[in-house]
């Protein structure tokens, strides 16, 4: 920090004795300006007059009134004024008080606003350069009376300056400070976002493989012993669902790393184009699918496709884990004008009551976030569907199982953030969102 801007601080730290020195300056300068007569055969003599007691009393007022000129100013101006007047109208010679009501009104200027500023210029200006044209010793048209009129719309003039400087200092300063928060907040909304999504991605990938992997190993060991060459295809089937896993975990990792890492091998997000390969896995762990399309070969916005697909993936890993590999499962895309239509049905085989409990049952939610239930499975799939401006029910079906249906626009205007906010977020089984 230099010089100049210690000095600064340290005087902005203490106005009062800052304005204590000024008062003195100022009065320093009114005497030997009461010592001095302009009008001298050589120009401006020193010492050839010599200003009365009233004058003295009258400069150590007008001074002294400028001690608190911060914290009154109206009223430090109407004090030193009124000296001003009572100068021009006694003093003989006369004394520069008016000096005092310059600093004052200069003062009133720079603390107060516009309006304020030309009320109090105009009045103290008329006032003083009136008293002296008219009550004091020398003619109206002299000098010295038209320099209180200068003076005083210097003082009035260069206080406004000051005020509209810091004025718009105080914007900037603002504005920079406001732009500066909402960076601040637009980047803290931005990670909370990617945390979610990538935090529901890697959810959809673990719920459905592991689910996969834990059905495929349990057959392995149930038929180990009998059958093993059943066993070494389950195995099999284990070893390629761990591998599609590790596949996706490290494409959406890979989201995490610095710009400045190694590349990390990445695959295109899947889509409906992979629907069938989706119900080949579950197909191979037993549970029996059936897939019908009606889209006409419908080209989808890649998070359009991407939401229709995981919401295939989550509802039949919620039947696998739910109803068991013994239940029937149908999925069904339909194009129906401007929207795709995605629907799982399940028959609910082992009877498993999955509601929630607003149609009147009881049961454990269905949901593939753990053995436990209460995971985030419905949770995701209404997340992603509302993210693309699309429509999802999930409800028991009557006479046993599970409908879940989603409508999704083909054309899908996303908006500005693709994640809702956390509070915003309901029991995926209440019904339509």
């Amino acid at each position: 920090m230099s010089t100049l801007a210690r000095a600064r601080r340290g005087l902005g730290a203490h106005p009062f004795a800052l304005d204590a020195a000024l008062a003195a300056f100022v009065l320093v300068c009114m005497v030997a300006g009461s010592f001095t007569d302009p009008h001298g055969p050589d120009g401006a003599t020193w010492g050839v007059r010599t200003p009365d007691p009233l004058s003295l009393v009258l400069m150590a007022l007008g001074a002294a009134a400028l001690v608190p000129r911060r914290r009154a100013p109206k009223a430090v101006l109407a004090l030193t004024s009124g000296v001003s007047v009572v100068e021009s109208v006694t003093g003989d010679p006369r004394a520069p008080v008016v000096m005092s009501a310059v600093i004052a009104l200069y003062t009133v200027a720079a603390t107060t606003d516009r309006p304020t500023t030309w009320r109090a210029g105009l009045l103290t200006m008329t006032v003083l350069t009136g008293a002296a044209m008219l009550s004091g010793p020398l003619p109206w048209y002299a000098q010295e009376n038209l320099a209180v009129l200068a003076w005083t719309g210097i003082g009035a003039t260069a206080g406004d300056a000051v005020r509209s400087r810091r004025a718009f200092v105080h914007a900037i300063r603002e504005r920079a400070e406001k732009a500066e928060r909402t960076r601040e907040e637009e980047a803290r909304r931005r990670v909370a976002e990617e945390r979610l999504r990538i935090a529901r991605d890697l959810h959809d990938v673990v719920a459905h493989h592991i689910a996969l992997v834990n059905v495929q190993a349990g057959v392995a060991a149930h038929v180990m012993d009998k059958r093993p060459d059943q066993a070494k295809e389950a195995l099999g089937h284990v070893r390629q669902a761990s591998r599609s896993a590790l596949d996706e975990l490290r494409a959406t990792v890979g989201l995490l790393r610095q710009s400045g890492d190694p590349e990390a091998p990445t695959e295109p997000a899947p889509g409906l184009h992979r629907l069938d390969e989706l119900a080949d896995t579950f197909r191979n762990a037993g549970l029996h699918v059936e897939v019908a399309r009606a889209d006409q070969g419908t080209t989808l916005p890649a998070a359009v496709d991407l939401a229709a697909y995981r919401v295939v993936q989550e509802a039949l890993t919620n039947v696998q884990k739910h109803a068991g590999t013994g239940a029937r499962a149908e999925v069904s895309v339909v194009r129906v004008g401007p929207d795709i239509e995605v629907t799982v049905l399940d028959d609910g085989a082992d009877g498993t009551d999955r509601s929630d409990g607003s149609d009147g049952t009881t049961g454990p939610a269905p949901d593939a976030g753990g053995a436990g239930g209460g995971g985030h499975g419905l949770l995701g799939m209404r997340e992603r569907v509302v993210a693309v401006r699309g429509t999802l029910t999930t409800a028991p079906r009557y006479g046993g199982g599970f409908r879940v249906h989603a409508t999704l626009p083909v054309h899908a205007t996303l908006p500005a953030h693709a994640i809702l906010p956390v509070e915003n977020r309901t029991d995926a089984a209440e019904g339509p969102v």
